[in-house]
């Protein structure tokens, strides 16, 4: 058996990579890797064939530990600690305190790598103030009860739809995924795909993600399946119920060891839950041979600190920051916090797409990798008419980076949100369409999308009606749950001081 997204050999091919993104110099370490007969990292799977002889192993970790020490000329651009990160963003409101006292799992100066919980976070303009979340109707805050409730499902349920829409082309190269819709004439992307009239040429150079297309298919769809993409909101929700908004990294942590079974995580949540069962404490489980610190992972987790903060993109991004520090670091980490505050903005129900994004946007250091690429994949996305081309341009950017690295990704959201100007359909279509992380950008899409819909009645019901208002899960408590259960619950969170 091989363990994916954990093998010493396995990572060092992606540490390796991670160094030249971040301006450290991996010669020496590729040297001495390829002279002893190494191999490169899987470029699209989670472990290579075979397992590496046991002086290879070791090698791989040595090296690993050689890497980590070397120091980064983009620290200052991208900085990890929590004070900094606030200091970069010059749109960002630092006079929240942080909060001190004891919460409800104890003192939270311990929640992140630089012991900050809950200062204010990076926002953009208005939305910074850090104005009540909770203020009462005709203040300034958001509207609560049904209206939310409404919004909320519709983000569930379009968080639902563009994972699953993307589900059985993840991991196919761009060509293979227009191939695909092409052959059944659902080019540009404006449906559900399907085997049906696919020939079987086309289908054995470009197979569906085996694990999803009995269940993701136009002709499988049977409910929501279980996907990491909606396990980790869940997660979120259950981490709010038990622990409120003051919750710190180390309640993340015991909660996923409770809850989350090892083997629905990857890349880099693989890789901190073993440092976890290692006895190494956050920070060092988000840096300790995890190479994938900047791949997308924390951004979808990253919804529900948006839902349960509507009208304060401060809030949300430190709530996501407190979460993320689990597991990434720099832009892995900055992507989480795009999503978030972007979320609280879209949550008012008075936002538009484009005041989200940019909400989202003055979260992110504005000199870091990020915050270059979603400017990028926005300017493009407004310059063009034409998706595919817009496309193009992200894939020739940034096609060097991991079809899974956060940079990419959140570039392909954000322009695929410009461009389909909030419309729902297109917003999912859209960032399927566009490739890489494919089931994970349909859903961070969707529910953003869902959410300025402002109901689940306004998402168009080819999408809805498969769904069946069930969602499968492994995480306890969950299994066979209602999208509106899910609203309802999502609203008591927001509500909560």
């Amino acid at each position: 058996m091989r363990l994916t997204w954990a093998q010493p050999e396995d990572l060092l091919g992606h540490e390796l990579r991670q160094a030249a993104e971040d301006g450290r110099d991996p010669g020496p370490a590729q040297r001495a890797w390829a002279a002893a007969g190494g191999h490169p990292a899987p470029g699209r799977a989670g472990a290579s064939p075979t397992p590496a002889p046991p002086h290879l192993r070791a090698l791989a970790a040595r090296l690993l530990d050689e890497l980590a020490r070397l120091p980064s000329p983009l620290t200052a651009d991208e900085p990890t600690a929590w004070a900094a990160i606030v200091a970069a963003c010059p749109t960002a409101d630092s006079r929240a305190p942080a909060r001190t006292g004891p919460g409800p799992s104890g003192p939270v100066p311990g929640a992140g790598p630089d012991g900050a919980a809950r200062a204010a976070a990076p926002g953009a303009g208005h939305a910074a103030s850090g104005r009540d979340a909770h203020a009462r109707p005709g203040d300034g805050g958001p509207p609560p009860g049904d209206a939310l409730r409404g919004r909320l499902e519709a983000a569930w349920v379009g968080r639902a739809v563009g994972c699953l829409l993307g589900k059985p082309v993840e991991k196919l190269p761009l060509e293979g995924i227009r191939a695909l819709a092409r052959a059944t004439g659902n080019w540009p992307l404006g449906d559900w795909f399907t085997a049906r009239g696919v020939p079987p040429e086309l289908l054995a150079a470009h197979p569906w993600n085996r694990r999803s297309a009995p269940t993701s298919l136009a002709e499988n769809i049977d409910g929501m399946p279980e996907d990491d993409d909606l396990n980790y909101p869940l997660l979120g929700l259950l981490l709010l119920q038990r622990h409120g908004r003051s919750f710190t990294t180390a309640d993340v942590a015991r909660l996923w060891l409770d809850e989350l079974p090892a083997g629905r995580t990857f890349t880099a949540e693989r890789v901190a839950y073993r440092n976890l069962l290692l006895g190494l404490e956050p920070p060092a489980t988000a840096t300790h041979h995890n190479p994938f610190r900047e791949w997308i992972g924390a951004l979808i987790r990253a919804d529900v600190h948006g839902w349960t903060n509507p009208g304060d993109p401060a809030a949300a991004a430190a709530q996501a920051y407190r979460d993320a520090a689990l597991t990434h670091t720099g832009n892995g980490v900055y992507a989480a916090l795009f999503v978030a505050a972007a979320t609280a903005e879209a949550a008012t129900g008075r936002a538009d797409i484009h005041t989200a994004l940019r909400a989202g946007l003055a979260a992110v250091p504005p000199r870091s990798r990020l915050a270059e690429a979603i400017r990028f994949g926005v300017r493009t996305a407004a310059d063009e008419a034409d998706f595919d081309l817009v496309v193009d341009r992200l894939h020739a950017r940034y096609g060097h980076y991991h079809w899974v690295h956060a940079v990419p990704n959140t570039a392909l959201i954000a322009a695929a949100l410009t461009h389909a100007d909030g419309d729902f359909t297109r917003s999912v279509c859209r960032a399927v369409s566009g490739g890489w992380d494919t089931d994970s950008n349909g859903a961070t899409a969707g529910a953003l999308a869902g959410l300025l819909t402002g109901s689940p009645d306004r998402i168009p019901h080819r999408w809805t009606a498969p769904l069946k208002n069930r969602l499968a899960t492994s995480v306890p408590g969950f299994d066979g749950i209602g999208f509106d259960t899910l609203a309802h619950l999502t609203a008591q969170e927001a509500a909560r001081s």
